[in-house]
């Protein structure tokens, strides 16, 4: 969408049911900044279905938002797509797992960025333009992430609505994902939690975390050893519970018993002998979310070539795991659950204000302390 020098009017889309108007515009003319946006409700000319409206106000599907001409900030322009190469395109579509209206699900490979940074010209972010070669199509965005070296299932949003949708879902920790780690050694127990706070290392210029006891974030991971090879190496399940920055990793290292190919947390003692690969050995293996559309989106990821090599080498079978979360979700209420909590809500909050009220009345008019009067009745004076 551009700006122009007549006024526009826009049909609020599904995907945006629910937005704050501010940032509607955001997604759909980001030249347009804040400030013209709010000038533009405060004088008036900024409405909905007719209607004035405030920056923060919500706008629902159907809808008609009336944008007055101008508004043009260069330097918000939004980015340019880039020309992809037909390698590139080809490089993206390789890695598709699933594809709907909502979400594109990729394998991505290890050694594969999740986005740029530093000396970092090739990752996935990159490639995303191949999903929406079109100029007016929106284009594709992340909505999480994996480290360069950790393969596997990486889901991506094909539309802001459904971005804002998976976001919440992340964050609100109700997407259940599971990895699978091969390490260095055995965990003393089976299957349990690890709960360590983690922190940015200091000196490590925020690159590496470390457990910090005292000022680190809570982060807690459930595993579950599938498989071991004696006391060499272990096959884990691994279910993050918390989303921090090398979360697995260093709760792997904490235990002793390193992911295999993790040099940066593990040191030297996270590479096995042998023909055993040394590239990182953790793979998201699978992802549970709700669809926008609808049920669950529940893929899996096949194994990177060196990951399932080294399986085989130490005698486990691929078959012994089907990532099945280990976290348990309560039973969904009934309709008459629901009313039957509401009932009892709205009973305590009538009980809570009666007895307010009574306080009140018991305590009265507070009575006069003073000293009494000396002054002598009439007539006697």
């Amino acid at each position: 969408m551009k700006t122009s020098d007549e006024v526009r009017l826009f049909t609020v889309d599904a995907d945006d049911d629910g937005v704050r108007l501010d940032r509607w515009f955001k997604r759909h003319l980001p030249q347009v900044g804040f400030g013209t946006v709010s000038k533009w409700a405060r004088t008036g000319q900024l409405r909905v279905d007719g209607k004035r409206v405030k920056p923060e106000d919500r706008i629902a599907a159907g809808q008609t938002v009336r944008v007055p001409p101008g508004g043009d900030a260069p330097h918000k322009k939004p980015k340019a797509k880039r020309q992809l190469t037909e390698a590139e395109i080809e490089q993206a579509h390789a890695m598709v797992i699933r594809e709907d209206k909502g979400a594109i699900v990729l394998n991505k490979p290890p050694g594969l960025a999740t986005q740029g940074g530093t000396g970092t010209t090739t990752h996935v972010d990159g490639l995303l333009d191949a999903f929406a070669p079109g100029e007016d199509e929106p284009r594709p965005r992340l909505v999480h992430r994996l480290d360069k070296d950790t393969s596997g299932v990486l889901l991506v949003a094909r539309t802001p609505g459904s971005a804002a949708f998976f976001s919440k879902r992340f964050s609100g920790r109700s997407a259940k994902k599971v990895y699978w780690a091969l390490v260095v050694g055995v965990p003393e127990v089976a299957q349990g939690i690890i709960e360590a706070p983690l922190a940015k290392q200091p000196g490590s210029g925020g690159e590496k975390m470390h457990v910090d006891h005292e000022g680190g974030q809570p982060a807690k991971t459930k595993y579950r050893v599938v498989d071991k090879a004696g006391q060499k190496a272990a096959w884990l399940e691994l279910e993050p519970l918390t989303g921090r920055t090398h979360q697995l990793r260093v709760h792997c290292a904490a235990m002793g018993t390193p992911i295999v190919g993790d040099g940066k947390y593990g040191g030297k003692d996270a590479f096995l002998t042998g023909s055993i690969s040394r590239k990182m050995h953790l793979h998201a293996r699978r992802l549970i979310i709700d669809n926008p559309s609808g049920g669950k989106i529940d893929v899996t990821a096949d194994l990177p070539e060196h990951f399932a090599a080294s399986l085989e080498q130490l005698g486990f079978n691929v078959n012994a795991s089907d990532a099945t979360p280990m976290r348990d979700d309560p039973p969904p209420k009934s309709r008459e659950e629901k009313k039957q909590q509401a009932r009892q809500h709205a009973k305590n909050y009538r009980k809570t204000r009666k007895g307010e009220r009574r306080g009140r009345r018991d305590a009265g008019p507070k009575a006069k302390t003073g000293p009494k009067s000396t002054k002598p009745p009439k007539g006697k004076r």
